[in-house]
């Protein structure tokens, strides 16, 4: 009988990759989403009635508990950079991540994967990396024999980091930076998912994984990296920390005197602490290695989805070979 697993925030950007992964597997897939109906595409991802996304939303017990019923595992992949109405820290990433392994527990579910993030910690400044590990936290007591897989920034053709400012600079000469010298340790989507894979498969030891890519860059670097690929120029500008708490500060309170009607999408004050640490592996624990994966370098996987940022899109290469032809 085909196993079933439950992933909450499966149409998202690394819980469809650990979607298509499991139904290669054989899996049978469920994609708990709030949005069910915008996330069909899932359903490309196996045979016919292998892949269906749910609705679930993970601050109601009554549709956690339908999302996870008969499943064999569960995974939780949902998280946000930047708060927005009832979807706070608290909310998604503390007391949400709580209920799906409070529930799964009861369900009788023996495999859980819960996705946080490299900084998470309890007594950080920062309310993201606060509920991050209050989340692994709920994890832990609840399913003390889940993996926790604690990624740097994570990228890949649907990411909303080097897109945002590969777009940016196709329309901008300069590029605003805060925290230019902040060290990242980027790490390919389809790795995480790999990973998640591997423990899925009741492959991994249980605890915590730090997973950090090959290449350790400044965001300084990191910009400087994502402008060659796309063959443009922009001067990378320091945005000093006071000046970003200032601006943040500022969007945050068009946000909440609007009553969310003006989201910040921007900077936030929360970004701004986090941008003042480094995110990569503290080397406190496993990592990719002890999940059998070798992570992928940035080098082999920009050019393959920024292209579209270049001055002559797809048809970049064959000008400059053109470039080459004698008259």
């Amino acid at each position: 009988m085909q196993k079933l697993v439950t992933i909450f925030g499966g149409s998202g950007f690394v819980g469809r990759y650990i979607a298509r992964r499991m139904a290669k597997q054989g899996w049978r897939v469920r994609v708990a989403c709030r949005r069910p109906n915008e996330a069909h595409f899932v359903r490309m991802y196996g045979a016919v009635g292998q892949v269906e996304p749910v609705f679930a939303n993970i601050r109601d017990d009554a549709s956690v508990a339908a999302a996870l019923s008969g499943a064999d595992a569960a995974v939780n992949c949902v998280g946000v950079l930047a708060e927005a109405g009832p979807n706070t820290f608290d909310a998604t990433q503390a007391e949400g991540a709580t209920r799906i392994a409070r529930l799964a527990a009861a369900e009788g579910i023996a495999t859980m994967v819960h996705i946080s993030a490299i900084g998470a910690d309890a007594e950080s400044d920062s309310d993201y990396a606060r509920t991050k590990a209050e989340g692994e936290a709920g994890v832990q007591e609840h399913m003390p024999g889940a993996v926790i897989l604690r990624p740097s920034i994570v990228f890949g053709p649907e990411d909303e980091f080097f897109n945002r400012f590969a777009g940016m600079a196709r329309f901008a000469p300069v590029l605003p930076v805060v925290g230019p010298n902040t060290r990242f340790q980027p790490v390919f989507v389809d790795d995480v998912a790999a990973a998640a894979e591997f423990a899925l498969l009741g492959k991994a030891q249980t605890g915590i994984y730090e997973l950090g890519g090959p290449d350790v860059d400044t965001f300084r670097e990191l910009m400087q990296t994502m402008l060659k690929v796309i063959r443009r120029r922009a001067l990378v500008v320091t945005v000093p920390f006071f000046v970003a708490r200032i601006m943040a500060s500022v969007l945050d309170f068009a946000q909440t005197a609007t009553l969310g009607i003006l989201h910040n999408g921007t900077l936030t004050r929360d970004q701004v602490r986090n941008l003042a640490r480094d995110n990569v592996v503290t080397g406190d624990r496993p990592g990719f290695e002890a999940l059998g994966v070798a992570p992928t370098t940035m080098e082999s996987v920009l050019p393959g989805y920024l292209w579209r940022f270049r001055p002559s899109g797809q048809y970049s290469d064959i000008k400059d070979s053109a470039k080459n032809l004698k008259t």
